[in-house]
């Protein structure tokens, strides 16, 4: 009850920010400006609104994603609400919980009103929408969600723009990795064969949940794939709350 209730508190501050709905504006504004490059183009005009759509949802819902993310600790302690929380019988699991939930609904929301933009060029264009663009939405959202979770992470211990730095290098590494791994082993010695499958391993393997290329051209997609890069979403996302948990549940705020 108590997570229910700091979650939904979470929502609403989050709701009634104004840079957010900024971001969001834009977003779709960005995502309406690529007709305008369907009608320079030469064939091809609704695989090219589904591309850079695809990559507007990505680009804002990661700015968002870092920009509620980074802010979990400390806005309450710039607003001093965190001291009153704290002393409140609210263990600190249920706070790292409830604002996580409801930073994920916000999330949701946000990448639900982009999505839902998209569908809707792309069905004036086709006429219809396809489901592939629902499935390469959807691990758009999952990706957002464990960027929101890393981001909770540095924002436990460290500062705003450090966590904002941090979070926007393990996004990039998360991308990478599988590449970088794949390189050592063709390439690499003992050594570096064995650093990059452990940064493999450990890095949150975020090339797994793209499948934009999917959803563009008619690429086949694998059920069985795509379910175990929707487990592997949710527990990797998981963990990083736990963590967010253990370190923040270590931190003194006297």
């Amino acid at each position: 009850m108590k997570v229910a209730v700091i979650a939904l508190n979470t929502f609403r501050e989050a709701v009634r920010d104004r840079i957010l709905y900024a971001v969001l504006v834009f977003a779709l504004v960005m995502l309406a400006g690529s007709t305008v490059l369907v009608t320079i183009s030469v064939g091809g005009e609704e695989k090219v609104i589904k591309d850079l759509g695809l990559a507007c949802i990505s680009i804002f819902g990661l700015l968002i994603a870092i920009f509620l993310g980074i802010g979990l600790v400390s806005k309450e302690i710039e607003k001093r609400t965190l001291y009153t929380i704290i002393t409140k019988p609210i263990h600190r699991y249920q706070f790292i919980l409830g604002k996580y939930l409801g930073l994920v609904m916000t999330l949701l929301v946000n990448v639900g009103v982009m999505g839902l933009g998209l569908i809707g060029l792309t069905s004036f264009w086709e006429g219809t929408s396809s489901p592939r663009l629902l499935l390469a939405i959807l691990f758009i959202f999952l990706e957002l969600v464990m960027v929101t979770a890393i981001a909770m992470v540095f924002s436990a211990f460290s500062s705003p723009a450090l966590s904002a730095i941090f979070t926007l290098c393990l996004f990039v590494a998360g991308h990478l990795s599988a590449d970088l791994r794949l390189f050592a082993a063709h390439y690499g010695g003992a050594a570096t064969k064995l650093l990059a499958e452990t940064l493999y391993i450990l890095l949150p393997n975020l090339s797994r949940l793209n499948f934009k290329d999917q959803a563009v051209y008619p690429l086949a997609i694998d059920g069985g794939t795509a379910a175990l890069s929707f487990v592997y979403a949710i527990f990797y996302a998981a963990a990083l709350v736990l963590a967010a948990v253990a370190i923040f549940q270590r931190r003194d705020f006297k």
